[in-house]
């Protein structure tokens, strides 16, 4: 495969960490359909607002039978923090230092900002179906409206 995987492609199977120190994959949400956002920053301004989305948000995901996961490079500890601080419902995780699903995904890139470049997350979702296929992705992510766009795309698939 070259490139980043996209639509109709199986999202790839890389172990990331929970906030309690425990693992997840993405062959985990299998057998549901499921929503994996990614997003750079835990409790800063825009990260804070999509995650509380999700969350409110959390029920309506449930009762249609997908499954959330919200995604960045923070550590374990402070996704904890950061889900007791705004009672978050999503479930979060942790991708790998390097070498993670956000890499092999092409959301992790070199992003330029006030003439300064560094490695960040693009705030990208992805829709999976319930076999594990991208059914949907959303790239450069406008937080809002971003979660109910979301759970209605899950809705129809």
């Amino acid at each position: 495969m070259s490139g980043k995987p996209g639509v109709g492609d199986a999202m790839p199977d890389i172990a990331m960490t929970t906030p309690d120190g425990g693992t997840i994959r993405t062959s985990d949400l299998k057998g549901k359909k499921a929503v994996v956002f990614f997003y750079p920053k835990d409790d800063t301004p825009g990260c804070t607002v999509e995650n509380q989305d999700f969350s409110a948000l959390a029920d309506d995901f449930a009762a249609a039978g997908v499954a959330l996961l919200g995604v960045s490079k923070d550590p374990p500890a402070r996704h904890a923090k950061f889900i007791a601080k705004y009672d978050l419902k999503a479930p979060l995780a942790t991708d790998a230092a390097e070498g993670g699903l956000s890499d092999a995904l092409g959301v992790w890139t070199e992003k330029v900002n006030y003439g300064r470049t560094y490695m960040g997350m693009v705030r990208t979702t992805y829709l999976l179906d319930a076999d594990g296929k991208i059914a949907r992705v959303w790239d450069k992510v406008k937080v809002k409206g971003h979660a109910a766009e979301v759970l209605e795309a899950a809705k129809a698939l």
